[in-house]
């Protein structure tokens, strides 16, 4: 099984799976949500960094699910 098929197949039938993809989809609106603020940059940045840092892990447990799963 390929990536894209196997990252469906997961988004599908994996419960953690998911889980992570929501949480990082939330992630991805609450930085659009602040980059469209009238922030300061120094605010802005103190804000995004934890959120940012927290959507690569959620991505990164992603694609070892992923490759955990693909076929070789």
């Amino acid at each position: 099984m390929d990536y894209e098929s196997t990252r469906e197949e997961l988004l599908k039938n994996h419960k953690e799976f998911k889980q992570l993809f929501r949480e990082h989809q939330e992630c991805e609106g609450r930085l659009e949500e602040l980059e469209e603020s009238d922030l300061e940059v120094a605010v802005y940045e103190t804000q995004a960094k934890p959120i940012k840092l927290h959507k690569l892990a959620l991505k990164d447990r992603m694609e070892a699910l992923i490759r955990t799963n693909a076929s070789p």
